[in-house]
């Protein structure tokens, strides 16, 4: 049996991505309760071109263990912030974190567990929606222990910033197409190949909807998840059905 060396041991075991583009405003919080995480990690910020005070904030970081950041002259969006943080990763496992976000302590401990103990490579937490001031709004989203493909093909219930993944799978299947939901293509493309996820059902995610999110116009996001039907290969008919079922959970989850 091999033994540790030094270096295994200073390795952390999970590295948070956190791509931040003019996030001046919450990017502490979401940093702080990375580092608040009970494993060994690592916590990689990938400044994608702010041109607010989101660099000061982060240099009073500067020092801390297991603490990185990267800055991009230009943004290139969260997509290709994400893949480059993996890419920069030295722990087996990638946990991603949106910087309006934040968690709880104990989440990516819980999720370790759930992983080992079913043999995932993608974990998902419950996450409770709060108001862009950081006040609850009383909605929780849960998830089920276990979603497979053709589940989340009718709903995407892995919100990004509850994903703890293999970072050899994360490597494997990297996100893309900016003008679509780049994270539910990536989960639908795992979920294909390796069969479903884990799922703890606490909110570990406090989940901030944030007036400028992705996500928030809806007209724009809806088209966008048909987009990710055809991207991953569903033919037209497949795709509306696929995004009826999407709206109708969309309305439930919002309501």
């Amino acid at each position: 049996m091999r033994k540790d060396t030094a270096a295994d041991m200073l390795k952390p075991m999970v590295s948070v991505i956190i791509p931040v583009y003019n996030g001046e405003k919450y990017i502490c919080q979401a940093v702080d309760s990375a580092l608040a995480q009970d494993v060994p990690l690592e916590v990689i910020v990938i400044d994608d071109g702010s041109q607010d005070g989101t660099r000061a904030l982060l240099e009073r970081y500067r020092g801390t263990q297991g603490f990185r950041v990267k800055r991009l002259e230009r943004n290139q969006g969260a997509a290709r912030a994400r893949n480059l943080g993996v890419k920069m990763a030295e722990g087996e496992y990638i946990a991603y974190l949106d910087a309006d976000d934040w968690w709880t302590r104990g989440k990516l401990k819980a999720q370790l567990s759930a992983m080992e103990n079913t043999g995932c490579v993608l974990c998902t937490t419950g996450r409770e929606l709060m108001n862009p001031d950081g006040s609850s709004t009383g909605r929780y989203i849960p998830v089920h222990s276990r979603i497979s493909y053709s589940d989340l093909l009718r709903h995407n219930s892995i919100n990004c910033s509850s994903v703890l993944i293999r970072r050899s799978v994360a490597l494997e299947y990297p996100m893309e197409h900016d003008d679509s939901h780049e994270d539910y293509i990536a989960w639908l493309r795992i979920l294909k190949v390796y069969g479903y996820a884990a799922g703890v059902n606490r909110p570990y995610l406090k989940y901030r909807l944030s007036e400028g999110g992705k996500s928030r116009d809806k007209t724009k996001s809806a088209v966008m998840t048909f987009r990710v039907y055809r991207y991953v290969g569903l033919g037209r008919i497949q795709s509306l059905l696929c995004f009826v079922s999407y709206a109708v959970h969309g309305l439930w989850k919002y309501r």
